[in-house]
């Protein structure tokens, strides 16, 4: 039992982490925020991962988080903690993600640039097949119960500890590089895929590396710079690039 036990918390460590990477590289740094151009079939092999770990819709993401951006820690931020409270944030992300989402206008006014093709529209529109064939996939790998508790520790974990914490606690307790209201969280950094270096996105939203000072770590970053040494993506200019 210890031995399974073990191994479905390194199944459940590997979804998230891949979860992770695929939202922070590709949703986030590539199709929101154009820090990198990917070859496309690196595009397609995150949207497939995003698709059977989150079930995250590329056009929404982008609209809601460049909503963000607009608007940060001001009214109209779809998720501020400053404006809703810390907690209700922290602990309530996605409820806030999807009522952003259920206006109608947010999609079309932010994501209009995305473009969509047969797969998007046709598969993975339907975020909550992905998710089941995910799950399906660990069952069949742990067994039943094993694949359901590694499926539920990554749901949590991704939903209402580390993407929440990104717009809770990185907008509520840190240190600060750049003069706006979002702020650094070294060991959050750790767990997602360099997102914790909040204060350092949010000053310079297009650098592909969210690393600053030397102390700092993206953990994605040497995951980029192999793309880019393997031809399969392009960057934009990082933070001592832009500021030099």
């Amino acid at each position: 039992m210890l031995f399974s036990l073990m191994l479905t918390l390194v199944f459940a460590a590997i979804v998230i982490q891949t979860a992770v990477f695929s939202t922070t590289i590709y949703l986030h740094r590539t199709a929101t925020h154009k820090a990198l151009v990917m070859h496309p079939a690196v595009e397609a092999m995150f949207k497939f991962a995003l698709w059977m770990t989150t079930g995250l819709l590329t056009k929404e993401w982008v609209a809601v988080h460049r909503k963000h951006h607009a608007f940060t820690d001001e009214e109209g931020d779809p998720h501020s903690p400053v404006l809703e409270g810390f907690w209700r944030v922290q602990l309530g992300n996605v409820y806030y993600y999807m009522r952003e989402v259920k206006k109608t206008d947010v999609v079309e006014r932010y994501a209009r640039d995305i473009k969509e093709g047969w797969l998007d529209r046709h598969v993975y529109k339907h975020g909550w097949l992905g998710l089941t064939i995910g799950t399906i996939f660990l069952c069949l790998i742990l067994g039943l119960w094993w694949g359901l508790l590694a499926a539920g520790i990554h749901a949590v974990m991704y939903v209402f500890v580390l993407s929440s914490s990104i717009n809770g606690l990185c907008h509520h307790v840190g240190y600060r590089n750049f003069d706006n209201t979002a702020t650094n969280i070294r060991f959050l950094a750790l767990l997602t895929g360099g997102e914790g270096l909040h204060n350092n996105h949010h000053g310079y939203p297009r650098s592909p590396k969210f690393s600053w000072r030397a102390s700092e770590f993206d953990p994605a970053w040497p995951v980029i710079k192999l793309l880019v040494a393997l031809k399969l993506a392009k960057p934009y200019k990082t933070i001592k690039e832009v500021a030099a």
